[in-house]
């Protein structure tokens, strides 16, 4: 098999990046781990910012989001007993959208099938070879064949445990980690959100947050300890201890009920540089993951298929070879503020296990700063909505 390129990850980013090439007459092969409905069934955070839901317009993937999705011009901050709401739009110009990853991947999946994308699934055994060469190569196993994709370049979007990252040699693969000491345990319900608004709690208990898929679904999640499992959480101790962390009146007009997904995530900080190695480049969490803390996640990979697009679109239609050439350095600039902006709204929001008084009055003060600041809150909005691409 032949194509321009060869794309390693079958989630948003590379569905993405397979679409808006496949517009631009590129041809595109991407291979996927799992099976579609695996992929599917993933439940992830679906806060968008202003340059992704662009992008999804720009793929002709945007009129169901446009359509469904929740415009959010504010969030809010409690803390202290007290309420603060942080205006977006005012301080930056712009908003978010609220729309399920799970449905934005739908989108795309059913945009590929439009245009006959090849997409090919339950791929075993994925190599990457040659990567330094002029024309890299990629292979997998069906069954008992092995199959090979000759490209001229691959681009790496399978995720933190995919073999892209891994292609690259040790000597070359800079990697920067942190670890946070706790956990979200989040609760997907069929239930009416209790705020209009996404609210980030800080409690002496722990963090927490309220958010929405919907009018009539809810998603929500406070801090654990990493020792803790999902079964030691009943939905009525969940929802009780949600309760304790967020105001009052808040509290007690909250729309409680089963679960519909349940789950705990360890909250880490990554990065890998270089994003290029030879005609391979890396994108979306093959390179870099937040804490979901502020949604940077899926935004920052975003910006990687951005990017990536531009770079090979100069490439095959004009010639530009500069846009490829500097990928890396451009792509981490942005990784590297959303990995600030996370590291900070985590530190703001959490309770630490080793934090002393000092750490505790620090955050009050931040706290107190932020909300009597229309500078800060300028800051922090135009970090939420998103940084130009």
């Amino acid at each position: 098999m032949k194509t321009q390129v060869c794309i390693i990850g079958g989630g948003p980013s590379g569905l993405m990046l397979s679409q808006l090439l496949h517009l631009k007459g590129i041809d595109t092969i991407l291979l996927e781990r799992q099976s579609r409905e695996y992929v599917l069934g993933r439940i992830r955070a679906g806060v968008l910012e202003h340059g992704f839901a662009a992008l999804m317009r720009e793929a002709q993937c945007g009129d169901r989001m446009d359509r469904e999705g929740e415009i959010h011009n504010a969030f809010c901050v409690a803390s202290g007993g007290e309420v603060h709401r942080l205006d977006l739009q005012k301080h930056s110009g712009n908003s978010v959208i609220v729309y399920g990853q799970t449905e934005l991947t739908r989108d795309l999946y059913e945009a590929r099938d439009r245009m006959k994308g090849t997409v090919i699934h339950n791929v075993e055994d994925v190599k990457l070879h040659d990567l330094k060469a002029e024309k890299p190569n990629v292979t997998y196993r069906d069954g008992d064949n092995i199959v090979r994709i000759d490209c001229d370049y691959v681009i790496g979007a399978d995720g933190f445990h995919g073999v892209s990252r891994k292609s690259i040699p040790g000597d070359v693969l800079r990697e920067y980690e942190k670890v946070y000491p706790f956990g979200w345990l989040g609760v997907l319900s069929r239930t009416k959100p209790v705020s209009p608004d996404l609210i980030y709690a800080r409690h002496e208990r722990g963090f927490a947050l309220c958010s929405l898929r919907s009018q009539v679904l809810s998603r929500y999640y406070i801090q654990v300890p990493l020792t803790d499992d999902v079964e030691d959480w009943s939905d009525d101790a969940f929802w009780s201890e949600l309760k304790r962390r967020l105001p009052q009146d808040l509290a007690n007009v909250m729309e409680t009920g089963p679960s519909i997904e349940k789950s705990i995530a360890p909250l880490r900080s990554y990065v890998a540089e270089p994003m290029r190695y030879g005609n391979l480049f890396l994108a979306g969490d093959a390179a870099h993951i937040v804490p979901p803390t502020g949604a940077r996640g899926l935004n920052t990979a975003a910006s990687d298929i951005y990017y990536l697009y531009h770079a090979l679109t100069d490439h095959y239609l004009n010639g530009d070879d500069a846009g490829l050439e500097g990928y890396s350095e451009k792509a981490l600039a942005r990784v590297w503020k959303a990995q600030r902006f996370s590291w900070w709204l985590t530190s703001l929001l959490h309770t630490f296990p080793d934090s002393i008084d000092y750490d505790q009055r620090l955050q009050d003060i931040e706290m107190e700063y932020l909300f009597s600041s229309e500078a800060a809150q300028a800051a922090v909005a135009e970090n939420y909505v998103g940084l130009p691409f």
